[in-house]
């Protein structure tokens, strides 16, 4: 099987794994740690996400699904962040997995340079098992169905108190642009993540995104004492929800980018990652103007969100200068990875230059058309509820 794994590449192909997939060998020596879930018995999947190895694996108990880390990328200490918010989560009702504890009560393994995580196989189909990011839903009704999934986890989310998350890569949150002045707090980004610090493209581009996305912090920037912190997934894709036959969202999974950002910030991720087809821009970054963009599912997404908590006035009008400004944490965290675990360049080029710079440059042209909805939207909103506050 591992010679035959496949993950997505930066540009939606499919390329080597830069993580070597599971064995029955690792599966095993992990299993110890385990005696309640039995042994192992067949890898029954593998992932095609690229930042771990992961695989559904089936035990003369059932079926399992692990997740192997790098411990440069995920620590024992780093999943233990992941895993109380989960356990919040579900505390609260959430359809979120439950993560199992070992016979010692960690949920987290740490073994040589790699660490584990357990969890239980959520309920529902694996719709969108080989969609990327940045790939659209299938459907309108998907859309609303995400939304609805995304407000009710903002509401279990309530209460959860722990701290912003350390700085470890591959963590989308929202600091710079939550600042007063972005250059300082991009300055103390670069300089707690060493690969980046001494970077000068790195520094370069983050200048450029700075000044092509001012306008945007500008107008966020009244807006920022009326949006609450909260612990947010930061990456509800289509791919990482689970469904019914139907339309009808059954499990969240996949809490890895999650970190104490805003419902709105978590919102326009999850407009930035489904409503905007970023590939072609990828394959043909001359012309901008030809990148999709779903405007159907985009309010299929915000009427299924608000039906289950509607937005205020003022996170309604944050939302157009946050989905412009959400991307920029989470390139520089990846080219952190890239530079900081990988050591590529060229990837990490990608996500501080294309994705960073790229994606910045697009918000100041073509995506007028995609932020001038969400301030209609917003505009023509009435106020009802929390909306009038």
């Amino acid at each position: 099987m591992s010679a035959t794994a496949k993950t997505h590449g930066m540009d939606g192909t499919l390329v080597a794994p830069d993580w070597p997939p599971l064995t029955l060998a690792d599966l095993r020596a992990l299993f110890v740690h385990f005696p309640a879930l039995g042994d192992p018995i067949e890898i029954l999947s593998v992932s095609p996400r690229p930042f771990s190895a992961a695989s559904v694996v089936a035990t003369n108990q059932g079926k399992v699904f692990i997740k192997r880390h790098h411990r440069t990328v995920r620590d024992a200490e780093g999943l233990l962040e992941e895993h109380c918010f989960l356990a919040h989560l579900l505390s609260a009702g959430a359809p979120v997995p439950r993560v199992f504890a070992a016979a010692s009560g960690h949920t987290a393994i740490e073994s040589g340079e790699w660490t584990y995580e357990v969890h239980e196989v959520s309920a529902g189909i694996d719709l969108y098992e080989d969609a990327i990011s940045w790939t659209p839903f299938r459907c309108a009704p998907h859309a609303h169905a995400a939304g609805q999934a995304l407000a009710r986890l903002h509401l279990a989310s309530e209460g959860f108190a722990a701290p912003r998350r350390k700085p470890r890569p591959l963590v989308a949150g929202f600091t710079i642009f939550a600042a007063k002045d972005p250059r300082a707090a991009l300055d103390r980004y670069l300089a707690a993540r060493p690969s980046l610090a001494a970077h000068a493209a790195v520094h370069h581009c983050a200048s450029q995104a700075l000044e092509l996305l001012a306008p945007f912090h500008a107008q966020l920037l009244p807006l920022l004492p009326a949006l609450p912190p909260l612990w947010t997934h930061n990456d509800l894709h289509a791919s990482n929800l689970f469904w019914s036959d139907g339309a009808h969202a059954t499990a969240i999974i996949d809490f890895g980018l999650a970190d104490r950002t805003s419902a709105v910030h978590d919102l326009a991720q999850s407009i930035e990652r489904n409503i905007v087809e970023w590939l072609a821009l990828v394959r043909d970054p001359a012309h901008p103007d030809r990148v999709p963009i779903h405007l159907e599912h985009l309010h299929a997404l915000l009427n299924g969100y608000e039906s289950i908590r509607p937005l205020s006035q003022q996170e309604a009008a944050a939302l157009a200068p946050m989905t412009a400004l959400c991307h920029a944490e989470f390139a520089l965290s990846e080219a952190d990875y890239y530079l900081g675990v990988l050591h590529s360049e060229e990837n990490a080029r990608l996500a501080y230059d294309d994705y960073l710079v790229g994606h910045a440059r697009w918000f100041r042209g073509s995506g007028q058309s995609l932020l001038h909805a969400l301030e209609q939207r917003a505009a023509s909103a009435r106020p009802t509820g929390a909306a009038a506050q």
